[in-house]
Order: structure tokens, then sequence, then C-alpha cells
């Protein structure tokens, strides 16, 4: 950091990978203005972390977020966006609102946030957005359709900005956290029609167990934080940050070596797993 405040923008940051994001951000000297659905509209906090009411999905939300967040600071330095939700469901039942309200928060929040922030990063001459993936935007996994929907068009979305923004001195980044010990329940529901009268009840069971699993035993969420804070304090941005842990990692590279059957099969064997008879 330079000697002169910076200031982030933090989108999804009540709880969850954006929440530890923002304070890491904090610590590392950053002005944060930080947004969530959750927040009531009370400016700055005790913390020093100004937050306002953000919901990604509603564009007046969006705007008012915006103007609030400029006449703190007239400058975008970064803009950080980890607003996000799934719903846990068979591609078959999770129904098409389902559906719908994952990509709006997911994907088209972000396309909606950065409608309003480029205007003034290209005034400024320069500016840095990251956007949050996943190890979801690489590979798929069951029952998970909708959010691995999302995270695909993110990645595309990404590489397009990019080569869009960069003659205006303007950075993009997509972190692709793996599995990390953070967020709520209520940001993860079930598809309302996944029961147990589903012809998928029983490799549902075995999947959103393995799920829960390896996000409760996930890293750290302080830890990807304070990386995420280290590559915005970089002269240059790489286009891609995966931060997950061995096996993930080796999960990325086995996606893109093996067979696309033999993958298939290694990744229902891992979350799948039957009842014998």
């Amino acid at each position: 950091m330079t000697s002169e405040t910076k200031t982030v923008w933090v989108t999804g940051a009540s709880s969850g990978l954006g929440l530890h994001t923002a304070k890491a951000l904090l610590e590392d000297g950053w002005q944060v203005i930080a947004g969530a659905r959750s927040f009531k509209d009370s400016g700055r906090d005790e913390d020093g972390i100004h937050r306002f009411p953000l919901d990604v999905t509603d564009p007046r939300s969006v705007q008012t977020f915006c103007d609030r967040a400029l006449e703190i600071s007239p400058r975008v330095d970064a803009l950080v966006q980890c607003a996000g939700m799934l719903v846990l469901g068979s591609c078959e039942e999770t129904s098409t609102e389902e559906f719908h309200r994952v990509i709006d928060t997911n994907y088209l929040g972000m396309v909606r946030m950065n409608r309003e922030v480029l205007p003034v990063m290209r005034r400024q001459g320069e500016g840095k957005i990251v956007l949050f993936s996943s190890i979801n935007g690489l590979l798929g996994i069951p029952f998970q359709s909708a959010y691995t929907a999302s995270k695909h068009a993110i990645e595309g979305y990404a590489e397009c900005l990019s080569m869009e923004v960069k003659p205006f001195g303007i950075q993009v980044m997509l972190v692709e956290p793996g599995d990390h010990r953070s967020g709520s329940d209520k940001y993860r529901p079930h598809a309302a029609a996944m029961t147990k009268q589903s012809p998928y009840a029983e490799a549902y069971e075995s999947a959103t167990a393995v799920i829960h699993r390896d996000e409760t035993g996930g890293s750290d969420p302080d830890a990807l934080g304070r990386k995420v804070a280290r590559a915005l304090d970089r002269k240059r941005l790489p286009l891609r940050k995966r931060i997950a842990s061995p096996d993930q990692h080796l999960a990325v590279y086995l996606h893109k070596l093996l067979p696309a059957r033999l993958n298939e099969r290694i990744l229902t064997g891992y979350y799948i797993r039957r009842k014998p008879i």
C-alpha cells in the first residue's frame, strides 16, 4: 500500500468469504465500503468499515449503494465482488425460479455492479475488479448445477471483461476458492422438490453429506482474505488466483488432463456412495 488510503467496495460482506475479505482489507489499510442485503442503513461502524444495504439483484439498490459509496470517496480503487448463494438440488428438480435466483445473484449481480463502477474507473484511468468465482467455475459436481452454471458464466465473462477494459488501465482478477470454513446455511438452501420421495434422494443425501463435510473441514477463510489483500497490493493482478487445498488443486489438474468420462467416474465415486443392498 502507498501512504494514500485507497478505497475498496466489497459486496456480499455480511458473512462468509466476503466478510473475511472485507476485514483483511481493512487490516491492510484500505478504506472499506461494504454492502450486503442484511445490512441496515447505518454507515460507518465501530470497526471502521462503512456498511450499507445492497441487494445486487435490484438495480435501484445497486445504484443507491454506489451513490452512497461515492459520497464517502469519489475514487474506487478496487471492487471486490463476493455476493453469492447456491441451491442444492438435482438438475431435473431444481426449478427455473431457483436457477434464476442463483444466476441473478452470483452472475448478473456482478454485471450490474460492474456497469456502475466501470465509468468511474475509466475516468480515473485505473482500477481493479476482483470477481469471486469458485473451483466449481472450473468443474462440476453433482447437485450443484445452478451454482456451477453461474460460476462458469463468471469465468467466461471475466475473460471478456479483462480484454475490454485493459486499455483504460483497469485490471480484472478471478478468485477461485476451494472449500473454506465460512458462510451461512441460509445462502445454501435445498431445492424445494428435494424430498425423500425424489428419485435422486439416496444419491442426493450422499453428495450433500460430502459437500457439508468438506466445507466444515475446509481452509481458513481469514487466510483467503489476506491473500486477496496481498494480491490487490501488487501493481499487476493475475487473471486467476486459485485459493484451495492441495487435493482441490489436484482435482482441477486432473479435470484438464484426464478423459472426460474417467474424470466423471472419479467425481461420481467421491460424492455418490450407494448404500449396500
